[in-house]
């Protein structure tokens, strides 16, 4: 009688581990498709703008060469500043809203990028950081390691390039440029792999659907950001200029 009693307690652990493993798999896939369906918006977006500036020059110099361009520039903060603050008051509807929303405003933000590089860079870079990404998720997904105090590490580096990045506005130095460029590379490729743990992390089976979904578009954004990033200051490196 014991001895049944014990082989259904041991069944019935191992029912909930599997459940949980299921749980922590479409949880952790709802944000990758969060991210992957934004990453596109972004795309497209990009290119749409892309297209109309080819066609209206002077769109191209409206957006980024009047004072209308702190507005292109400082909009996609905006929304991050309003999902990280106000998620826990929206609707899941709403929140998915403003997501796809920051993602679309943000493609037209870095609209410029189609005119200053070779669309087959661009295009090159892109796959590059993809590679690069899905590698350091993976990494970040899969390890045992406790990444929290690398990233702590990373999260002072962070903010250490954007005061550089505000300093060289005023300084104009290539060689600051360059070096915020390779920082910012190694930086959000760390970011990526513990930015991943820590999502993973945030897991809890007992969470509602509404309060799942929230933290699936949170840690979306996060990993969209890093993504961003990451492929904005490899293609300082790997861009080709147009002529």
């Amino acid at each position: 009688m014991a001895d049944l009693e014990r082989r259904t307690y041991s069944q019935g652990r191992t029912q909930t581990g599997a459940d949980i493993d299921q749980g922590l798999r479409s949880y952790m896939l709802s944000v990758y498709n969060y991210m992957a369906i934004a990453v596109a918006l972004t795309g497209l977006a990009s290119f749409g703008m892309f297209t109309w500036m080819s066609n209206d020059p002077q769109i191209a110099n409206t957006l980024f060469q009047s004072p209308l361009k702190w507005v292109v520039m400082l909009a996609p903060l905006g929304f991050v500043l309003v999902l990280s603050f106000g998620i826990h008051k929206m609707s899941t509807t709403t929140a998915q809203l403003v997501f796809w929303t920051y993602a679309a405003v943000t493609g037209v933000s870095i609209s410029w990028i189609l005119l200053v590089y070779t669309q087959q860079s661009v295009a090159q870079t892109f796959f590059v950081t993809a590679a690069a990404f899905a590698s350091l998720s993976l990494y970040g997904y899969t390890t045992k390691r406790d990444l929290s105090g690398i990233g702590s590490f990373l999260i002072m580096g962070l903010f250490g390039i954007i005061i550089a990045s505000v300093v060289n506005i005023f300084l104009g130095s290539s060689a600051l440029q360059f070096a915020i460029s390779v920082l910012g590379v190694l930086i959000f490729a760390g970011l990526t792999a513990y930015d991943t743990q820590r999502i993973k992390e945030m897991y809890f089976e007992g969470d509602s659907s509404d309060t799942m979904t929230r933290k699936a578009i949170m840690g979306a954004l996060t990993l969209y950001l890093d993504f961003i990033n990451l492929f904005m200051f490899l293609l300082q490196f790997l861009g080709n200029r147009e002529e």
